[in-house]
Protein backbone atom coordinates (compact mmCIF):
# COMPACT_ATOMS: atom_id res chain seq x y z
CA UNK A 1 0.00 0.00 0.00
CA UNK A 2 1.31 3.45 -0.90
CA UNK A 3 2.21 5.80 1.95
CA UNK A 4 2.17 8.83 -0.37
CA UNK A 5 0.17 11.51 1.45
CA UNK A 6 1.02 14.41 -0.87
CA UNK A 7 -2.05 16.45 -1.80
CA UNK A 8 -3.59 15.58 -5.15
CA UNK A 9 -3.25 18.47 -7.56
CA UNK A 10 -5.49 19.04 -10.56
CA UNK A 11 -5.85 21.84 -13.10
CA UNK A 12 -9.15 22.88 -14.68
CA UNK A 13 -9.41 25.39 -17.53
CA UNK A 14 -12.65 27.08 -18.57
CA UNK A 15 -12.79 28.43 -22.11
CA UNK A 16 -16.08 30.15 -21.27
CA UNK A 17 -14.59 32.03 -18.33
CA UNK A 18 -11.00 32.25 -19.70
CA UNK A 19 -9.57 31.09 -16.37
CA UNK A 20 -7.29 28.33 -15.10
CA UNK A 21 -7.99 26.92 -11.63
CA UNK A 22 -5.58 24.90 -9.51
CA UNK A 23 -7.18 22.42 -7.11
CA UNK A 24 -5.54 20.57 -4.23
CA UNK A 25 -7.45 17.75 -2.59
CA UNK A 26 -10.60 19.05 -4.27
CA UNK A 27 -10.24 22.63 -3.04
CA UNK A 28 -9.46 25.50 -5.37
CA UNK A 29 -6.28 27.19 -4.20
CA UNK A 30 -5.46 29.51 -7.12
CA UNK A 31 -7.09 31.06 -10.16
CA UNK A 32 -5.26 32.58 -13.13
CA UNK A 33 -6.71 34.45 -16.12
CA UNK A 34 -5.75 32.85 -19.43
CA UNK A 35 -6.12 33.21 -23.17
CA UNK A 36 -7.21 30.21 -25.25
CA UNK A 37 -7.49 29.82 -29.03
CA UNK A 38 -8.78 32.81 -30.96
CA UNK A 39 -10.40 30.39 -33.42
CA UNK A 40 -12.17 28.51 -30.64
CA UNK A 41 -11.96 24.81 -29.87
CA UNK A 42 -10.92 21.91 -32.07
CA UNK A 43 -8.65 18.92 -32.52
CA UNK A 44 -7.31 19.21 -36.06
CA UNK A 45 -3.58 19.74 -36.49
CA UNK A 46 -2.87 23.13 -38.01
CA UNK A 47 -6.31 24.50 -37.09
CA UNK A 48 -4.96 26.89 -34.39
CA UNK A 49 -7.82 25.76 -32.16
CA UNK A 50 -7.64 24.69 -28.52
CA UNK A 51 -8.32 21.01 -27.82
CA UNK A 52 -10.67 20.13 -24.98
CA UNK A 53 -11.00 17.18 -22.64
CA UNK A 54 -8.53 15.42 -20.35
CA UNK A 55 -4.77 15.88 -20.52
CA UNK A 56 -1.66 15.41 -18.44
CA UNK A 57 1.42 17.58 -18.13
CA UNK A 58 3.99 15.54 -20.04
CA UNK A 59 7.00 17.83 -19.69
CA UNK A 60 8.07 21.06 -17.97
CA UNK A 61 10.57 23.28 -19.74
CA UNK A 62 12.38 26.42 -18.63
CA UNK A 63 13.00 25.93 -14.91
CA UNK A 64 15.31 28.70 -13.70
CA UNK A 65 15.16 30.74 -16.92
CA UNK A 66 14.64 34.50 -16.65
CA UNK A 67 11.19 36.06 -16.86
CA UNK A 68 10.40 36.66 -20.53
CA UNK A 69 12.83 34.09 -21.91
CA UNK A 70 11.81 33.28 -25.46
CA UNK A 71 11.60 29.65 -26.56
CA UNK A 72 11.91 28.47 -30.16
CA UNK A 73 11.30 24.77 -30.69
CA UNK A 74 11.31 24.55 -26.87
CA UNK A 75 14.91 25.85 -26.71
CA UNK A 76 15.64 29.10 -24.78
CA UNK A 77 16.82 31.82 -27.18
CA UNK A 78 17.40 34.92 -25.08
CA UNK A 79 15.04 37.26 -23.28
CA UNK A 80 12.29 39.01 -25.19
CA UNK A 81 12.43 42.82 -25.13
CA UNK A 82 9.06 43.90 -23.82
CA UNK A 83 9.59 47.38 -25.26
CA UNK A 84 9.40 45.95 -28.78
CA UNK A 85 5.96 45.72 -30.32
CA UNK A 86 5.25 42.24 -31.64
CA UNK A 87 2.00 40.62 -32.80
CA UNK A 88 3.53 37.15 -33.11
CA UNK A 89 2.42 34.40 -30.75
CA UNK A 90 5.70 34.15 -28.83
CA UNK A 91 6.33 31.40 -26.27
CA UNK A 92 7.89 32.96 -23.20
CA UNK A 93 9.13 32.24 -19.66
CA UNK A 94 8.03 28.60 -19.12
CA UNK A 95 6.43 25.75 -21.06
CA UNK A 96 4.21 22.95 -19.83
CA UNK A 97 3.56 20.44 -22.62
CA UNK A 98 0.17 18.75 -22.69
CA UNK A 99 -0.53 15.17 -23.73
CA UNK A 100 -4.13 14.23 -24.56
CA UNK A 101 -5.79 11.38 -22.69
CA UNK A 102 -8.97 11.15 -24.78
CA UNK A 103 -9.30 9.60 -28.25
CA UNK A 104 -10.21 12.89 -29.91
CA UNK A 105 -7.31 14.86 -28.34
CA UNK A 106 -4.70 12.11 -28.69
CA UNK A 107 -2.72 14.26 -31.17
CA UNK A 108 -2.19 17.08 -28.66
CA UNK A 109 1.50 16.33 -28.06
CA UNK A 110 2.08 16.19 -31.80
CA UNK A 111 0.26 19.53 -32.21
CA UNK A 112 2.61 21.16 -29.67
CA UNK A 113 -0.17 22.45 -27.46
CA UNK A 114 1.34 24.09 -24.38
CA UNK A 115 0.55 26.17 -21.35
CA UNK A 116 3.04 29.03 -21.67
CA UNK A 117 3.87 32.67 -20.97
CA UNK A 118 3.13 35.25 -23.65
CA UNK A 119 4.17 38.55 -25.17
CA UNK A 120 0.48 39.49 -25.48
CA UNK A 121 -0.37 39.95 -21.82
CA UNK A 122 -2.73 42.71 -22.93
CA UNK A 123 -5.02 40.04 -24.39
CA UNK A 124 -5.13 37.76 -21.37
CA UNK A 125 -8.78 37.18 -20.47
CA UNK A 126 -9.96 36.82 -24.06
CA UNK A 127 -9.49 34.12 -26.74
CA UNK A 128 -6.39 35.23 -28.65
CA UNK A 129 -3.87 32.38 -28.88
CA UNK A 130 -2.96 30.06 -31.74
CA UNK A 131 -4.40 27.11 -29.81
CA UNK A 132 -2.24 26.98 -26.69
CA UNK A 133 -3.19 28.27 -23.24
CA UNK A 134 -1.42 31.58 -22.54
CA UNK A 135 -0.74 33.03 -19.08
CA UNK A 136 0.87 36.23 -17.89
CA UNK A 137 4.58 35.58 -17.42
CA UNK A 138 4.69 36.02 -13.65
CA UNK A 139 1.62 33.80 -13.33
CA UNK A 140 3.32 31.23 -15.52
CA UNK A 141 6.26 30.97 -13.14
CA UNK A 142 3.93 30.56 -10.16
CA UNK A 143 1.90 27.86 -11.93
CA UNK A 144 5.04 26.09 -13.16
CA UNK A 145 6.43 25.86 -9.63
CA UNK A 146 3.13 24.58 -8.25
CA UNK A 147 2.49 21.84 -10.84
CA UNK A 148 4.40 18.62 -11.35
CA UNK A 149 4.80 16.42 -14.40
CA UNK A 150 1.83 14.04 -14.82
CA UNK A 151 -0.62 16.48 -13.20
CA UNK A 152 -4.06 16.05 -14.74
CA UNK A 153 -5.42 19.00 -16.72
CA UNK A 154 -9.01 19.34 -17.89
CA UNK A 155 -9.98 21.89 -20.54
CA UNK A 156 -13.73 22.42 -20.58
CA UNK A 157 -15.28 23.28 -23.97
CA UNK A 158 -17.19 26.42 -24.78
CA UNK A 159 -20.86 26.23 -23.88
CA UNK A 160 -22.02 29.82 -24.37
CA UNK A 161 -22.88 31.40 -27.68
CA UNK A 162 -20.93 34.58 -28.26
CA UNK A 163 -19.65 36.71 -31.08
CA UNK A 164 -20.64 37.10 -34.72
CA UNK A 165 -18.77 35.94 -37.82
CA UNK A 166 -18.85 37.72 -41.18
CA UNK A 167 -17.63 35.43 -43.97
CA UNK A 168 -16.85 37.26 -47.18
CA UNK A 169 -15.75 35.94 -50.55
CA UNK A 170 -12.70 37.49 -52.20
CA UNK A 171 -12.79 37.06 -55.99
CA UNK A 172 -15.39 39.33 -57.64
CA UNK A 173 -16.46 40.45 -54.16
CA UNK A 174 -13.67 42.01 -52.10
CA UNK A 175 -11.70 42.42 -55.33
CA UNK A 176 -12.92 42.91 -58.89
CA UNK A 177 -10.67 40.14 -60.22
CA UNK A 178 -10.80 36.34 -60.29
CA UNK A 179 -7.35 35.30 -59.10
CA UNK A 180 -7.14 32.09 -61.09
CA UNK A 181 -8.12 33.94 -64.28
CA UNK A 182 -5.37 36.47 -63.63
CA UNK A 183 -2.86 33.65 -63.25
CA UNK A 184 -4.01 32.34 -66.62
CA UNK A 185 -3.73 35.83 -68.13
CA UNK A 186 -0.02 35.78 -67.25
CA UNK A 187 0.39 32.68 -69.44
CA UNK A 188 -1.05 33.62 -72.84
CA UNK A 189 -4.38 34.81 -74.33
CA UNK A 190 -5.55 31.32 -75.30
CA UNK A 191 -4.92 29.95 -71.80
CA UNK A 192 -6.72 32.92 -70.28
CA UNK A 193 -9.82 32.41 -72.45
CA UNK A 194 -9.95 28.69 -71.65
CA UNK A 195 -9.59 29.18 -67.91
CA UNK A 196 -12.00 32.14 -67.77
CA UNK A 197 -14.68 30.05 -69.46
CA UNK A 198 -14.18 27.24 -66.96
CA UNK A 199 -14.36 29.70 -64.04
CA UNK A 200 -17.63 31.19 -65.27
CA UNK A 201 -19.16 27.75 -65.71
CA UNK A 202 -18.30 26.91 -62.11
CA UNK A 203 -19.41 30.26 -60.61
CA UNK A 204 -22.71 30.05 -62.48
CA UNK A 205 -23.27 26.54 -61.15
CA UNK A 206 -23.25 24.94 -64.61
CA UNK A 207 -20.31 22.62 -63.88
CA UNK A 208 -19.25 21.06 -60.55
CA UNK A 209 -16.36 23.00 -59.06
CA UNK A 210 -14.25 19.94 -58.31
CA UNK A 211 -14.48 18.88 -61.97
CA UNK A 212 -12.74 21.99 -63.22
CA UNK A 213 -10.44 22.97 -60.34
CA UNK A 214 -7.71 20.48 -61.16
CA UNK A 215 -8.09 21.06 -64.92
CA UNK A 216 -7.43 24.78 -64.50
CA UNK A 217 -4.35 24.18 -62.37
CA UNK A 218 -2.90 21.64 -64.80
CA UNK A 219 -3.32 24.20 -67.57
CA UNK A 220 -1.74 27.11 -65.66
CA UNK A 221 0.88 25.56 -63.33
CA UNK A 222 1.59 28.97 -61.70
CA UNK A 223 5.00 29.75 -60.23
CA UNK A 224 5.76 31.91 -57.21
CA UNK A 225 6.48 35.04 -59.24
CA UNK A 226 3.06 34.77 -60.90
CA UNK A 227 1.40 34.32 -57.50
CA UNK A 228 3.10 37.41 -56.11
CA UNK A 229 2.08 39.47 -59.12
CA UNK A 230 -1.57 38.48 -58.75
CA UNK A 231 -1.34 39.12 -55.00
CA UNK A 232 -0.44 42.75 -55.77
CA UNK A 233 -3.28 42.95 -58.27
CA UNK A 234 -5.78 41.92 -55.58
CA UNK A 235 -4.70 44.92 -53.52
CA UNK A 236 -4.98 47.24 -56.52
CA UNK A 237 -8.53 46.11 -57.30
CA UNK A 238 -10.28 46.27 -53.91
CA UNK A 239 -13.90 47.23 -54.48
CA UNK A 240 -14.99 50.68 -53.26
CA UNK A 241 -16.47 50.55 -49.78
CA UNK A 242 -14.79 47.31 -48.66
CA UNK A 243 -12.51 49.14 -46.21
CA UNK A 244 -15.51 50.83 -44.65
CA UNK A 245 -17.45 47.55 -44.52
CA UNK A 246 -14.67 45.81 -42.59
CA UNK A 247 -14.24 48.72 -40.18
CA UNK A 248 -18.00 48.92 -39.61
CA UNK A 249 -18.29 45.19 -39.06
CA UNK A 250 -15.47 45.16 -36.50
CA UNK A 251 -16.96 48.14 -34.65
CA UNK A 252 -20.24 46.24 -34.39
CA UNK A 253 -18.62 43.11 -32.96
CA UNK A 254 -18.25 41.03 -36.12
CA UNK A 255 -15.18 38.88 -36.81
CA UNK A 256 -14.40 39.11 -40.55
CA UNK A 257 -13.13 35.95 -42.26
CA UNK A 258 -12.25 35.67 -45.94
CA UNK A 259 -13.73 32.43 -47.27
CA UNK A 260 -12.59 31.74 -50.79
CA UNK A 261 -12.01 29.18 -53.50
CA UNK A 262 -8.94 31.21 -54.44
CA UNK A 263 -5.41 30.69 -53.21
CA UNK A 264 -4.25 31.63 -49.72
CA UNK A 265 -0.81 33.07 -50.65
CA UNK A 266 -2.41 35.36 -53.23
CA UNK A 267 -5.20 36.53 -50.92
CA UNK A 268 -3.14 36.97 -47.74
CA UNK A 269 -1.71 40.40 -48.77
CA UNK A 270 -5.16 41.90 -49.38
CA UNK A 271 -6.39 40.41 -46.08
CA UNK A 272 -3.47 42.06 -44.26
CA UNK A 273 -4.16 45.32 -46.06
CA UNK A 274 -7.79 45.20 -44.87
CA UNK A 275 -6.92 44.14 -41.31
CA UNK A 276 -8.48 40.68 -41.69
CA UNK A 277 -6.60 38.03 -39.71
CA UNK A 278 -8.33 34.89 -40.90
CA UNK A 279 -8.23 33.57 -44.45
CA UNK A 280 -9.82 30.25 -45.40
CA UNK A 281 -8.51 29.63 -48.92
CA UNK A 282 -6.69 26.97 -50.94
CA UNK A 283 -3.00 26.34 -50.13
CA UNK A 284 -0.60 26.76 -53.07
CA UNK A 285 2.84 25.14 -53.05
CA UNK A 286 6.15 25.94 -54.73
CA UNK A 287 9.49 24.14 -54.77
CA UNK A 288 12.84 25.61 -53.70
CA UNK A 289 13.17 27.28 -57.12
CA UNK A 290 9.75 28.90 -56.88
CA UNK A 291 8.20 26.56 -59.44
CA UNK A 292 4.71 25.09 -59.13
CA UNK A 293 4.54 22.12 -56.77
CA UNK A 294 0.79 21.59 -56.47
CA UNK A 295 -2.08 22.89 -54.36
CA UNK A 296 -4.23 21.71 -51.47
CA UNK A 297 -6.38 19.28 -53.42
CA UNK A 298 -8.20 18.19 -50.27
CA UNK A 299 -9.04 21.75 -49.17
CA UNK A 300 -12.83 22.06 -48.88
CA UNK A 301 -13.30 25.08 -51.18
CA UNK A 302 -11.93 23.17 -54.18
CA UNK A 303 -15.34 21.49 -54.41
CA UNK A 304 -19.01 22.36 -54.16
CA UNK A 305 -20.40 22.78 -50.63
CA UNK A 306 -16.81 23.12 -49.37
CA UNK A 307 -17.58 26.55 -47.95
CA UNK A 308 -20.40 24.95 -45.96
CA UNK A 309 -17.90 22.59 -44.35
CA UNK A 310 -15.64 25.42 -43.27
CA UNK A 311 -18.55 27.45 -41.90
CA UNK A 312 -19.73 24.41 -39.93
CA UNK A 313 -16.22 24.01 -38.49
CA UNK A 314 -16.20 27.63 -37.33
CA UNK A 315 -19.68 27.30 -35.89
CA UNK A 316 -18.70 24.20 -33.90
CA UNK A 317 -15.43 25.80 -32.79
CA UNK A 318 -16.73 29.19 -31.64
CA UNK A 319 -20.50 28.89 -31.04
CA UNK A 320 -21.23 32.27 -32.64
CA UNK A 321 -24.57 33.97 -32.12
CA UNK A 322 -24.88 34.89 -35.79
CA UNK A 323 -23.17 34.15 -39.12
CA UNK A 324 -23.41 36.07 -42.40
CA UNK A 325 -21.95 35.13 -45.79
CA UNK A 326 -21.37 37.67 -48.58
CA UNK A 327 -20.41 36.54 -52.07
CA UNK A 328 -21.15 36.57 -55.77
CA UNK A 329 -21.09 32.91 -56.81
CA UNK A 330 -23.10 29.74 -56.51
CA UNK A 331 -20.54 28.34 -54.04
CA UNK A 332 -21.46 31.28 -51.78
CA UNK A 333 -25.17 30.72 -52.31
CA UNK A 334 -24.71 27.08 -51.28
CA UNK A 335 -23.89 28.28 -47.75
CA UNK A 336 -27.43 29.61 -47.26
CA UNK A 337 -28.47 26.56 -45.23
CA UNK A 338 -25.57 27.03 -42.80
CA UNK A 339 -25.70 30.78 -42.17
CA UNK A 340 -28.21 33.18 -40.68
CA UNK A 341 -28.10 35.40 -43.77
CA UNK A 342 -26.62 34.88 -47.23
CA UNK A 343 -26.03 38.17 -49.03
CA UNK A 344 -25.52 38.08 -52.79
CA UNK A 345 -23.13 40.64 -54.22
CA UNK A 346 -23.41 41.97 -57.77
CA UNK A 347 -20.93 44.82 -57.85
CA UNK A 348 -18.68 42.94 -60.28
CA UNK A 349 -20.81 40.17 -61.81
CA UNK A 350 -24.56 39.87 -61.42
CA UNK A 351 -25.50 36.20 -61.31
CA UNK A 352 -29.28 35.89 -61.51
CA UNK A 353 -29.27 32.49 -59.81
CA UNK A 354 -27.60 34.06 -56.77
CA UNK A 355 -29.71 37.21 -56.82
CA UNK A 356 -33.01 35.34 -56.93
CA UNK A 357 -32.18 33.00 -54.04
CA UNK A 358 -30.07 35.15 -51.68
CA UNK A 359 -31.57 36.50 -48.45
CA UNK A 360 -30.41 39.99 -49.41
CA UNK A 361 -28.62 41.64 -52.32
CA UNK A 362 -25.96 44.33 -52.60
CA UNK A 363 -24.84 46.09 -55.76
CA UNK A 364 -22.30 48.18 -53.88
CA UNK A 365 -20.45 48.26 -50.57
CA UNK A 366 -20.88 52.04 -50.48
CA UNK A 367 -24.50 51.87 -49.34
CA UNK A 368 -23.81 52.42 -45.63
CA UNK A 369 -27.51 52.40 -44.72
CA UNK A 370 -28.03 48.94 -46.25
CA UNK A 371 -24.84 47.60 -44.64
CA UNK A 372 -25.80 48.94 -41.23
CA UNK A 373 -29.22 47.34 -41.52
CA UNK A 374 -27.68 43.96 -42.41
CA UNK A 375 -25.04 44.02 -39.69
CA UNK A 376 -27.48 45.12 -37.01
Amino acid sequence: MSNDTRPETRVEISMDEQVLDVFRDGRRVRRFPISSGEKGMGFVEGSFRTPTGRFRVSEKIGDGEALGTRFIMRVPCGVWDSNQSCDEDLILTRIMRLDGLDPENGNTLQRNIYIHGTNREDRIGEPASHGCIRLRNEDMIELFDAISVSTEVVIYPLTRQSGKILFIDCDSTISSIEGIDELARLCDPATFREVEELTNLAMNGEVALDEIFKRRMEIIRPNQAMAEEVGFKYMETIMPGVDELILMAKSMGWLPVILSGGFEPLIRPVATRLGIKHVEAVPLYFDENGEYAGYGEDFPTTRNHGKNKIIQEWRDAMLPERIIMIGDGVSDLETKSDVDMMIGYGGVVKREKVRSAADAWLDTFQDSEALTSILE
